[in-house]
């Protein structure tokens, strides 16, 4: 007596076959696993072409899970109950807040150039505000508050190099 593989017929009363309806993309995974069994030479072409066209017409999880469930990668039945925590090694590294005076330091020298270098010297004083705050505390933003430094200090200087040659100009002018 030869028994009917899982997905030759319907799911067997009391079987145990989960009864939640089955959505396009529970059915769209169920193919995929599928494809790969067929891909893999787990399959003969006829199994597959049957076991796809009643993957489309299943109504239920429980239906789908039979006709992949002698396949690897068969999708597991997930119980209603939760596992428990994620483990730490799953779970994303929260992102450090970025430091508020970084970011001014950074708008601020970027600013030098709109407003004659006047935004030159705040974002120095920020700058420096923010890498000492970074160091003590681990916020991000390290990079915009040498940013900030930076151009505040281009900017200080090419003010300190303007009023030199304007002062140079000026004992020139008094000298003639």
């Amino acid at each position: 007596m030869s028994y009917p593989t899982p997905w030759q017929g319907p799911p067997l009363p009391g079987s145990g076959a989960p009864s939640m309806l089955a959505s396009h993309a529970d059915r769209e995974r169920a193919v995929d696993v599928l494809r790969a069994g067929y891909g893999e030479g787990r399959l003969d072409h006829p199994e597959f072409e049957k076991r796809v066209a009643r993957a489309y017409a299943a109504r239920t999880v429980g239906e789908l899970s039979l006709l992949v469930a002698d396949l690897p990668q068969g999708p597991a039945l997930q119980p209603m109950t939760p596992h428990g925590p994620v483990p730490p090694a799953f779970l994303s590294r929260p992102q450090p807040r970025t430091n508020g005076k970084a970011l001014a330091s950074m708008v601020c020298g970027v600013l030098c150039v709109a407003t004659g270098g006047l935004t030159g010297l705040p974002a120095v004083i920020l700058g420096h505000m923010a890498q000492s705050e970074i160091r003590r505390t681990g916020e991000a933003g390290d990079g915009m508050a040498l940013t900030g430094l930076v151009l505040g200090w281009l900017s200080v200087a090419g003010w300190l190099v303007f009023l030199g040659v304007l002062g140079l100009l000026a004992v020139f002018a008094a000298s003639v």
